[in-house]
């Protein structure tokens, strides 16, 4: 946990508590009162989710090494090894994604996990499925692990290429979190080739 998300969690309750005096203070006949809250509420978020958007315009993507460990609450994720196989049109990689609980308390998933390849023209390839990979959403124990591969194909003598490991669909919280990988900020990339 960083310093932004605890200051998102306080901001958070600092408008719950502020809506909850705004209501009464519309209910008690006290408008000009509750107008001004709502007006402070706005005007903060207002300023809060500009220097959102701003810090991801000027934050360069994060390049990662193979086995560093991207982030979410007590899961972890780390591109952890590929092969290069060459096949008669492109050629293939066989990427291994490591997912990891170091929670100690439950049992849990990550859903809505993503991983592709990129290359130096900025060209999304998305992995071959054949139904029999390990799934990313996968249940683990605490501190139980799994190694989920995908295979992909490139256009041959490809450079540039890099894997990302990134949420898609599902509440966007990301997005509300100052430094977080949103707005107009690329997700890590780790260099392949």
């Amino acid at each position: 946990m960083t310093v932004f998300d605890l200051l998102f969690i306080l901001l958070f309750f600092l408008t719950v508590f502020s809506l909850l005096a705004a209501t009464w203070f519309a209910f008690h006949h006290e408008p000009s009162r509750a107008r001004k809250i709502l007006t402070s509420i706005l005007a903060g978020a207002t300023v809060y989710f500009a220097i959102v958007i701003v810090v991801s315009l000027t934050s360069s993507p994060r390049v990662l090494r193979v086995g560093d460990c991207q982030w979410s609450d007590d899961m972890c994720f780390s591109i952890e090894g590929y092969q290069l196989l060459p096949r008669k049109t492109g050629t293939e990689y066989r990427v291994e994604m490591k997912i990891a609980n170091q929670g100690r308390g439950r049992s849990q998933r990550e859903n809505n996990l993503v991983m592709y390849l990129t290359d130096e023209q900025g060209r999304r390839f998305n992995p071959l499925t054949d139904g029999s990979e390990i799934p990313f959403n996968i249940l683990l124990e605490p501190q139980e692990s799994a190694v989920a591969s995908r295979s992909y194909v490139l256009p041959e003598n490809d450079s540039g290429v890099g894997a990302v490991i990134t949420h898609e669909g599902g509440f966007p919280i990301r997005w509300l979190i100052i430094g977080y990988d949103a707005w107009f900020r690329q997700p890590p990339v780790v260099p392949l080739r």
